[in-house]
């Protein structure tokens, strides 16, 4: 049996476990699920995962595992993009449970409500580009002093966080001026071969 992963191709979630498989050579099998058309909260997707969401893995044993950073830190488990050292492992995770409750909230739901409902500027929150910009901010403030997240190899944290701020300007934050994301963001890619 094959690692499955059931996800969305527009989510930076789902991304980001197809990217982990792929960086450490790990065949997969992927079923698109798309999430307009409320196919998660559908019976045959339900029995799945009782959450409803993508991304979902089915592990090559039959057993199943969803949220992203609990898919991509099972996959890495004992791989590169995992730091050895026990400071640097935490760092990598405070980054990780960051990008779930500071950053993804904000840059990931302006892109839904812009891309993929069709608002314009005005009808999209503003407290979400607020705290959209400020996660910019800290992004930006951490990447010019050091060329990945958790000090200079790519750890998962960069995979994580790469997802969804590759295409921040899709919900309206303009990269243009956050120079050290955009250095980033272009080294984690090459680092992850990702094609546009």
């Amino acid at each position: 049996m094959t690692l499955h992963i059931y996800g969305d191709s527009r989510s930076g979630n789902c991304l980001k476990v197809k990217w982990t498989a792929e960086k450490l050579g790990m065949p997969y099998d992927w079923t698109e699920v798309d999430i307009l058309q409320g196919t998660t909260r559908q019976g045959d997707f339900l029995r799945l995962n009782p959450a409803g969401q993508v991304p979902t893995a089915v592990l090559d044993d039959g057993r199943v595992l969803a949220q992203s950073n609990a898919i991509i830190l099972h996959l890495a488990d004992g791989s590169n993009l995992i730091p050895k050292d026990a400071y640097d492992r935490a760092k990598m995770f405070e980054w990780l449970f960051w990008e779930q409750y500071s950053h993804e909230p904000y840059i990931a739901v302006a892109r839904f409500h812009r891309l993929l409902l069709g608002k314009g500027p005005d009808e999209v929150e503003a407290r979400i580009m607020q705290r959209g910009e400020a996660a910019l901010e800290r992004l930006e403030l951490q990447l010019q002093a050091t060329p990945f997240l958790v000090k200079d190899a790519l750890t998962l944290a960069d995979v994580a966080l790469v997802a969804y701020t590759r295409v921040a300007d899709e919900g309206g934050f303009d990269l243009g001026n956050y120079p050290a994301i955009q250095a980033w963001v272009a080294r984690v890619e090459a680092a992850l071969r990702i094609a546009d």
